[in-house]
């Protein structure tokens, strides 16, 4: 049996240094010296240091006499009055490091104790009352270490949800409760921001009495002033975001991440990270309905926001670095690419991204709360206004920042929302009398084809980068819906002697490319045979093995490639624009596009077409019917507006849906009357430059010098008449071959028939 002896001297040490500290008050008449100037510190750190060895000295679970003494005399409660009052000046300082270093060393479970947790959770209410105080990073180190042992244990969490108010907050009572309810608030100890009764710190120091007077109570802010006065300027005193104390752990660090040391703010903000993150189903609804996070994050926001200058430069929006939120430590004297605005700028981003990580990080309950108050308080209440307003640069500048959000966004569950801010949750099909339903989606569909070419550019940037993110509901909000019934064709049952044409990889009825007036001109030179298409490709994978039953590839691929006519060509007298770099970039942006898909199970097959309601009206969708009627002007636009058109067209035709394949890249399909595909669009295009080439002499050499200028290699010089059509014609001809590569990448590669 183990000897009890040796453990007594390590009581009797402990004992005699809290006595120590409990006789300074009643010794002492000078209550002003600061607490530096007694041995209160020293023998703080004594007892602290006893309580390490005599659980290093024991078997781990076993607790020991000197931390008997400590729990059973509540000496937490004494010290947290003492730090409370501040007396000696300098005693909350003591205190708090005390608290941090006990929670943070002795390793056996602290916080379930009831004579621990309770003085922890009135002590966790002094931090963040008053900022810039001197305590303040002593404040933020105790915060953080309670963060961190609920991190290590979830379900203490538990003991900081005070028990009066959470049943409150489970019937659903409003945020407004009675006066009476908050002076009550606290179940668990006698604390409601006041001190201990004079009679209980004498009989926790063993005391006849102390010169300790009571503080006055707390006086509960108004609920409105609360949230009114959340700004992100630092005031002198915290405006104590507290309409109820249900979660007063996140209440401090709340106010704690308006310090005016931007040090402190980012540990109040990991430490929030912490506790959003935590899977406690209560202390999640606690979070998000009894203490003002929600109104932090989106104010925070929305203030940012308004802090930009109209006058920002989109470019640099769209180019300033990477924003990390904890890195938000900008010098603009440091900066030699400074630019008006860049200190707001970075700071918006700075928080967009924090809203961003916390959201991805917490509850499941927490993250949909969280980012439905960013979609209506920020979103629709501050953006929205902006991006729908009439002046240009106003437009450009709000357009340019919700470009740059929608590529920074990486929470699933903020992404969402985003996306039904800008596109509405609308599935079914469109028609022409309904495309303004979702207003700031139709205006943005609108924007695409502006008077101000800026605007049309940063739009469809922003639509284009739209398409890249792993959320179903894009593609098929804008353009898929209207796709899903297949009445863009005209259904003809094949006929029996039709048979050995479709098993030959033909379409029943289609008409041969090659045989059209249209390309009767064209060399032969200028087409690739199947087997130049396949010698040139990736090799195909074990999950994309070659599949010969489909449409012959180079059929579809050549009826791309034959669109432009020979005189209108350049390509082939320029070295380094063949089809090889399409080649490559069209498999490695299809697999990409795969993987980002797959999750979303799209059918390997379209619809059957027995099954398709072949008599609704077609209606493309808004979205395409802008893209195609840009598309259909790419002769008379400028070279910018083109090249971004066309952009987002293939990355529309890269994704592996069956009815994208058929609808974007199929040549052969049989349209319905009144309908218009993306290869329609591209042969009346091309009839139209037939005729217009016949009026402009010269034209071949022009358009040589024209691409050889574009690519750098002829200097500018005297401006060639027809400029915007010969760059049109350029323009045309590389995007026929991204098609023709993208079309034979996909067949190529698609494992299903």
């Amino acid at each position: 049996m183990p000897q009890l002896a040796p453990s007594l001297p390590l009581q009797e040490d402990f004992v005699y240094h809290w006595k120590a500290i409990t006789h300074y008050y009643i010794e002492t008449s000078d209550d002003k010296a600061p607490v530096t100037d007694t041995n209160i510190p020293s023998h703080l750190d004594q007892m602290l240091g006893i309580l390490l060895q005599e659980e290093r000295e024991r078997e781990f679970g076993v607790t020991g006499p000197c931390m008997e003494y400590l729990l059973h005399h509540k000496i937490l409660e004494t010290l947290y009055t003492l730090g409370k009052a501040d007396c000696p000046p300098g005693m909350k300082q003591q205190v708090l490091v005390f608290y941090t270093k006990l929670l943070g060393r002795i390793q056996q479970p602290l916080l379930p104790h009831i004579n621990v947790h309770r003085p922890v959770q009135k002590l966790i209410r002094l931090c963040g009352e008053v900022l810039a105080t001197p305590t303040e990073n002593e404040e933020i180190q105790f915060l953080c270490i309670v963060c961190a042992k609920l991190k290590q244990n979830p379900y203490l969490v538990n003991f900081f949800l005070e028990n009066k108010l959470k049943s409150l907050a489970s019937k659903g009572t409003p945020d407004v409760i009675s006066e009476d309810s908050l002076k009550g608030q606290d179940c668990l100890s006698t604390d409601t921001g006041q001190s201990c009764q004079p009679e209980e710190l004498s009989g926790a120091m063993g005391l006849e009495h102390t010169e300790l007077e009571d503080e006055p109570p707390q006086q509960i802010d108004d609920l409105s002033t609360s949230l009114d006065n959340l700004a992100v300027t630092s005031l002198p005193e915290a405006t104590v975001v507290r309409p109820n104390q249900d979660y007063n752990l996140v209440n401090s660090l709340l106010n704690l991440t308006r310090s005016p040391d931007g040090r402190i703010a980012v540990k109040a903000c990991e430490g929030l990270m912490l506790l959003v993150s935590l899977p406690e189903p209560a202390a999640a609804k606690c979070l998000t309905q009894s203490t003002c996070l929600c109104e932090l994050l989106t104010d925070r926001l929305a203030s940012l926001y308004k802090a930009l200058p109209q006058s920002v430069d989109p470019l640099d929006i769209e180019t300033v670095e990477a924003i990390n939120w904890g890195l938000d430590s900008y010098s603009h004297k440091e900066d030699a690419s400074a630019f008006p605005g860049k200190r707001a700028l970075i700071s918006f981003l700075s928080w967009f991204d924090y809203c961003d990580q916390l959201i991805k990080e917490a509850q499941k309950t927490a993250a949909v709360a969280l980012a439905r108050a960013v979609h209506e308080r920020f979103f629709i209440g501050v953006m929205e206004p902006q991006l729908m307003q009439t002046s240009e640069m106003g437009i450009l500048t709000s357009t340019a920042l919700l470009h740059r959000i929608v590529r920074q966004v990486t929470s699933d569950v903020l992404l969402q929302e985003m996306v039904f801010f800008i596109l509405g949750e609308q599935r079914e099909p469109e028609t022409l009398a309904d495309i303004s339903r979702h207003p700031l989606r139709h205006r943005l569909i609108e924007h695409c084809d502006h008077i101000s070419d800026e605007i049309s550019i940063m739009t469809l940037r922003m639509f284009e980068h739209l398409l890249q993110k792993p959320n179903e509901h894009i593609l098929y909000n804008l353009v898929l819906r209207n796709l899903e019934e297949r009445n863009y064709t005209e259904y003809k049952p094949v006929c029996p002697e039709d048979k050995d044409v479709v098993e030959n990889g033909l379409i029943a009825g289609a008409v041969d490319l090659e045989e059209d007036p249209l390309f009767t001109d064209i060399s032969p030179d200028n087409t690739l045979s199947n087997q130049e298409w396949l010698s040139s490709s990736p090799p195909a994978t074990p999950e994309h093995p070659k599949n010969d039953g489909k449409t012959e590839v180079h059929k579809i691929v050549n009826s791309f490639l034959c669109l432009v006519p020979d005189e209108a060509k350049s390509s082939y007298h320029v070295e380094g624009t063949g089809y090889d770099t399409y080649l490559r970039d069209a498999h490695r942006q299809f697999q990409d596009y795969c993987a980002i898909c797959l999750r979303w199970e799209w059918p390997g097959s379209p619809k059957a077409l027995e099954k398709c309601n072949l008599e609704a009206t077609f209606f493309e969708g808004h979205f395409l019917k802008v893209l195609f009627d840009r598309m259909g002007r790419i002769l008379d636009q400028p070279y910018d507006v083109n090249l971004q058109v066309t952009s987002v067209l293939s990355r529309l035709s890269l994704f592996p849906h069956p009815h994208i394949h058929e609808y974007l890249l199929d040549p052969y399909v049989n349209l319905a009357s009144g309908c218009r595909s993306l290869f329609s669009v591209i042969v009346r295009v091309v009839g139209d430059l037939m005729v217009r080439i016949q009026r402009i002499p010269e034209f071949t050499p022009k358009l040589l010098l024209v691409r050889k200028r574009l690519l750098g290699l002829e200097p500018e010089g005297p401006i060639i008449d027809h400029i915007t059509l010969l760059e049109g014609v350029i323009v045309l001809e590389e995007f026929c071959k991204e098609l023709a590569a993208i079309a034979f990448v996909k067949y190529h590669t698609s494992s299903t028939p």
